[in-house]
């Protein structure tokens, strides 16, 4: 009997750059600007563009090299070619009349996102902003958008953002699907032959020196006039040195942070100097990392918006973020947008209800570092419980916040032994003094009636 084929996996989702190729910056104001990395936790992540109104996935399917994991929900198109035709023509449809900026930090701002990474350009090369460089972008007279007020979409989303005190963060692709000079046209491969150019930069450096120019022309306008930024999220690793395609970082980076001293860039999957933190996708690291990274994580269906999509719950918003804080990351967690400009309403619900956590827990969260030991089991009613631990920046107050399962409840004491003694401990929410004993496997802490036999999304518990 024939076996099946296991399924093609995914070639978009990556894991992260080898913590051994992480080059630690000697630049201050980087240094500086990673602290405040360190300290936001949470980041709130975008994927939107025309390819919204077909609940597709972003880019990817353009690819032939790439076609055999990518176009499973194509049934729109016979054929490569035909599929890019009317893909690159979704701008002339694109008109998302319910984009309200405000609602978005807003929502952001109750949700306890501390800082926004937009797709200010994907691989398909279309621009979510007023590019002077590129004719496909929102704002260009063939997309019906362009006449809105609020059409310049990224830096309106910029402004409404920082006006709820929140960073920025945009997103940048290196590779561009629809610029001459990338997919160029009559070379040795054809177009979307691949991912890479249709040709070797190496053998037609005047064709890659353009290429280069325009990207750099299009990561400066996002890093000086789009107001103030803390970083550049840059995708697209496989345009790096060591592949043929040299975007010439140390440059751009010069000339980058001359402008804005302490810009961080996160060249992912690159390596070396100019990857200030590595990105894990689609998953949590299983130890903590000695480097500073952030996960990146759909909140529900892809990173782009899907029709019928099932999201994450509260509970699991929460779990995740506890688990990748606990070992020493940043949480960036992604949400569509839709075709007509609002965000999908029950991932926002889901938001919504992790940020009501983080209001009354929010000390255990923002602010904190790796402790170990990072993940560990309590005891309490004859169960074990999973617990994990982060560090107050700048003391020794750690948190240890209970993940209670659904339907779970919080026994009337645990058992928890975190490798020292302590002196104090405190429930965040309802805020009070808990009262605890020494015993052979650490402490055993009551756990008063409000909290015992109730079930809260995590339970935290300051131990000093």
């Amino acid at each position: 009997m024939k076996k099946d084929k296991k399924p093609a996996p995914r070639g978009d989702v990556i894991n992260h750059s080898p913590t051994e190729n992480y080059v630690w910056p000697t630049d201050p104001e980087v240094l500086k600007k990673l602290e405040w990395f360190h300290d936001q936790k949470l980041g709130f992540m975008v994927h939107w563009g025309p390819y919204s109104q077909l609940g597709i996935m972003e880019s990817w399917s353009l690819s032939d090299g790439d076609a055999h994991w990518s176009r499973k929900e194509v049934d729109w198109a016979d054929n490569g070619e035909q599929l890019r035709e009317r893909y690159f023509a979704l701008n002339k449809t694109f008109n998302p009349l319910r984009f309200h900026p405000e609602d978005w930090a807003d929502f952001a701002y109750r949700a306890g996102y501390k800082y926004l990474v937009f797709t200010t350009k994907h691989h398909d090369g279309f621009c979510m902003y007023d590019t002077k460089y590129s004719d496909y972008r929102i704002t260009a007279p063939d997309c019906p958008f362009h006449t809105h007020p609020k059409a310049d979409i990224a830096r309106h989303l910029f402004d409404a953002f920082r006006a709820k005190g929140l960073g920025i963060i945009p997103y940048f692709s290196k590779p561009d699907w629809h610029c001459p000079w990338y997919w160029a046209p009559n070379q040795k491969r054809p177009i979307a032959y691949d991912r890479n150019p249709t040709y070797d930069p190496r053998e037609k450096p005047e064709l890659w020196n353009q290429f280069v120019r325009f990207t750099h022309a299009q990561m400066m306008e996002l890093v000086t006039t789009m107001g103030p930024v803390e970083g550049l999220w840059l995708d697209g690793g496989q345009v790096r040195p060591h592949n043929g395609q040299d975007l010439r970082m140390a440059e751009f980076a010069a000339k980058a942070r001359q402008a804005v001293p302490g810009l961080l860039i996160a060249d992912r999957t690159v390596g070396g100097p100019y990857e200030n933190y590595i990105t894990p996708e689609q998953t949590v690291p299983e130890h903590a990392l000695d480097v500073p990274w952030e996960s990146c994580v759909v909140a529900g269906g892809g990173f782009a918006f899907t029709y019928g999509a099932a999201y994450k719950s509260p509970r699991e918003l929460v779990h995740l973020l506890m688990r990748v804080i606990s070992r020493g990351g940043n949480l960036a967690l992604n949400l569509g947008g839709q075709p007509d400009g609002r965000l999908p309403a029950q991932g926002m619900a889901a938001s919504l209800a992790m940020g009501e956590w983080l209001q009354h827990n929010g000390e255990a969260v923002y602010a904190t570092r790796a402790c170990a030991p990072y993940e560990l089991t309590a005891q309490g009613a004859q169960r074990d419980i999973a617990c994990v631990r982060t560090r107050s920046n700048g003391n020794d107050l750690t948190s240890g916040p209970l993940l209670l399962n659904e339907g779970e409840v919080t026994p009337a004491s645990i058992t928890l032994d975190i490798g020292r003694e302590v002196s104090e401990a405190y429930a965040l929410h309802p805020a009070q003094k808990l009262s605890f004993t020494p015993c052979a496997e650490g402490i055993r802490i009551a756990l008063p009636a409000g909290i015992a036999g109730t079930s809260p999304l995590a339970l935290p518990i300051k131990l000093i």
